[in-house]
């Protein structure tokens, strides 16, 4: 758990340079899906079911590690992400916040923007849906 924490806290916190609070109560209530390549921990999904966040299932806290960027890996763990959402939840929709400068990556996963752009800790996000 310390090192899912740590790398969420790296990436959003560190890198992105965004205060915020990572610790919201909804961990303990998720599923948490650890992507590692040779041991190391690349990659990290939170699977929220319905009625956590939205009414719709959905997948939080996206993260690769900055050292396996580049590598294809945001589509191997969103993959997998839909897959442990699908085994946990059942099929359904899912409903994501996405960065709003990763839509078209998101779209190509079959999530589609829904609503408008809006600020999120200083990130333009949009809420987007994968029916």
């Amino acid at each position: 758990m310390y090192n899912m924490l740590r790398l969420r806290s790296d990436v959003f916190v560190v890198e992105q340079n965004c205060p915020y609070l990572d610790l919201d109560n909804k961990d303990q209530k998720s599923f948490h899906l650890l992507y590692y390549v040779d041991n190391e921990l690349a990659g990290v999904t939170r699977l929220l079911p319905g009625g956590l966040s939205y009414n719709e299932i959905s997948i939080g806290r996206v993260v690769i590690a900055r050292s396996h960027r580049g590598l294809g890996l945001g589509v191997k763990l969103m993959e997998a992400s839909i897959a442990g959402c699908e085994e946990k939840f059942g099929k359904a929709p899912i409903r994501i916040s996405a960065q709003y400068h990763l839509s078209k990556f998101y779209q190509s996963l079959g999530f589609v923007e829904h609503g408008e752009v809006y600020d999120e800790d200083g990130i333009p996000h949009i809420e987007m849906l994968r029916a």
